[in-house]
């Protein structure tokens, strides 16, 4: 889905925004510094018992600098209320009075696309890059920005300042580093993200399937038999020319976020469009293992029976869930959030219409895959090497992480970030309720955006599905503002986390890849969906395969192999 609408889903409530870890309650949620002075932090040169330490070390014993500071960086395209603006608003006053940190000469462009080229062209031209430089998942970028030589690694400052939440989730998940590792450094900040809000299920129209009296799908067979009474024996009386009752995107990507086939492929043992584990530890493209072409030739069939829409090719991820929404359809793939965003929709054009998320099936040999969100990592940030203040961002996001991501009862954010914006006193009581509060506010300019535990959301939803009662702030944010389906749909995902397959390249474009993989996915693109068409016999993906390897595609291999060796050695 777009990066914005993956963003803000899964944080409906501003506390869901501005939520807050517990560890830190007695010092005010300030992180402590350990260690001796970073090399680059500048030292204090007051003569007291803290003149050993560096003025880095004493901001995070303190939890801000004192006297302020001025740090540079980007913030990306944010709303403003109250007569606000970017040099004046709610959250820099914060920024200021809470942690001693004011911007200076911070860009602020106009969207994502600009904002590469105001990147790139500052990179050719010389001119100065802010201290802290976010940088959006972008493989080809970062390698870029890496070798660009205006960066430092951030291996020390990373190991002596980022707060035990932050670690500890980067030691539990080593290959988020993949993507920032080189000649043996980490160069990039990981920006944490809910882990698993992207994996895969199946959101059936419930309303048909107790009309039609249904179990649930055990098998790609049990699906396939549901599927054929969803589309001739249609239960709200449509004729079977306007059902299609698989609603799927063709158009560029079949593993994706709405509408995939990730679960269809994984149900015979490859992932496809991503690089998975073979037997042996070595990655393999997953659209030529040979289970894609099982996958295939059961996708003809649909396609021929008219279980598929067969302007599938034409739809983008959004588009394939209109004939969802719209009724025409009764299985679409999508994420635990469906209930948010598409599904209201379906509500508001079917009268009497359910919904319900389902587990993934089986294939034929009790095979079960999907893609995997990985590492719960958004996106991530890199330190100018002529930074001053380098530390400055760990103790920024440090706060966001300690107070705002799960907050406790009795803290400062116990119902929001700021009252008056995302939270009020109505009726004489606190309240984060949107339709209660005078010109709800909740999108703050944050520089890391919202502060994300990676498993906190999935494990509160889980309990509120299994019947737990909402305790903390965080828990009764969601049990307002989610709705029973998504909690359902999460206790799904988690009951299935063992399916989820990884993406284990994540690295930049190989030499060969940049000279030769645009021309290999066309012919993938092109092969799959004359297959899925029947405008190919299903053979062919054999002689897709061997044209594949040889074009380009064993070379591709080897050089994603030799990279996955690089960054993994211990």
């Amino acid at each position: 889905m777009s990066q914005f609408r993956k963003l803000w889903l899964p944080l409906v409530g501003a506390t869901l925004v501005v939520s807050a870890c517990s560890n830190n309650a007695d010092n005010g949620g300030n992180a402590a510094a350990t260690g001796s002075a970073s090399p680059s932090a500048s030292a204090s040169t007051s003569a007291s018992p803290s003149e050993s330490k560096s003025e880095a070390d004493l901001a995070f014993e303190k939890g801000k600098y004192d006297p302020p500071i001025e740090i540079s960086t980007v913030i990306m395209p944010k709303e403003y209320t109250k007569g606000e603006t970017k040099e004046n608003n709610v959250h820099d006053r914060w920024m200021l009075e809470t942690l001693g940190l004011k911007y200076k000469d911070t860009w602020y462009p106009a969207g994502s696309d600009q904002y590469k080229q105001q990147l790139q062209l500052a990179l050719t031209s010389g001119e100065k890059l802010p201290d802290f430089v976010m940088v959006p998942t972008d493989a080809v970028l970062t390698n870029q920005l890496i070798d660009s030589g205006q960066f430092m690694p951030i291996d020390e400052l990373f190991d002596k300042y980022a707060n035990a939440t932050w670690k500890g989730h980067a030691e539990a998940h080593p290959e988020l580093w993949y993507p920032f590792t080189k000649d043996g450094k980490k160069w990039n900040l990981p920006i944490m993200e809910y882990t698993d809000n992207d994996d895969t299920l199946l959101w059936l129209r419930e309303d048909w399937m107790e009309k039609l009296k249904l179990e649930a799908p055990k098998t790609i067979a049990d699906l396939e038999n549901i599927m054929d009474k969803f589309k001739n024996e249609n239960p709200d009386g449509l004729a079977a020319k306007n059902v299609y009752p698989l609603a799927i995107s063709l158009k560029n990507n079949t593993n994706t976020w709405m509408g995939g086939l990730d679960w269809l492929f994984g149900a015979y043992g490859s992932v496809q469009e991503q690089w998975n584990k073979d037997a042996n530890g070595n990655l393999e493209y997953g659209s030529v293992n040979p289970g894609a072409k099982q996958a295939l030739a059961k996708l003809q069939e649909w396609m021929d029976k008219g279980y598929i829409h067969p302007d599938s090719a034409l739809w983008d991820e959004g588009k394939s869930a209109e004939i969802w929404t719209k009724g025409n359809a009764g299985v679409l793939p999508g994420a635990n959030w469906v209930p948010d965003w598409p599904a209201p929709d379906l509500l508001k054009n079917v009268a009497g219409s359910k919904y319900k998320a389902y587990p993934i099936p089986a294939g034929p040999d009790g095979l079960i895959g999907t893609k995997w969100q990985n590492s719960g990592v958004n996106s991530s940030f890199m330190i100018n090497k002529d930074a001053k203040h380098p530390e400055a961002i760990i103790l920024y996001y440090n706060y966001l992480l300690d107070n705002l991501a799960n907050p406790q009862v009795g803290s400062p954010y116990e119902y929001g970030f700021a009252q008056g914006y995302d939270w009020d006193i109505v009726d004489g009581k606190p309240t984060n309720d949107k339709d209660k509060i005078k010109d709800f506010f909740d999108k703050f300019p944050y520089i890391t955006g919202p502060a994300r535990i990676p498993d906190l959301y999935m494990k509160s939803l889980v309990k509120l599905a299994d019947g737990g009662t909402a305790e903390t702030p965080y828990e009764k944010q969601l049990a307002t503002f989610r709705k029973p389906e998504n909690w359902y749909a999460a206790k799904v995902v988690m009951s299935q986390i063992d399916i989820r397959k990884q993406n284990y390249f994540t690295g930049a474009a190989t030499p060969t890849m940049i000279s030769k993989w645009n021309l290999l996915r066309q012919s993938e693109l092109e092969t799959f969906n004359k297959i899925i068409y029947g405008k190919l016999p299903v053979d062919a993906f054999d002689d897709f395969v061997a044209s594949w390897k040889a074009n380009g595609g064993d070379q591709v291999t080897q050089e994603v192999n030799d990279w996955f060796k690089s960054v993994s050695q211990k």
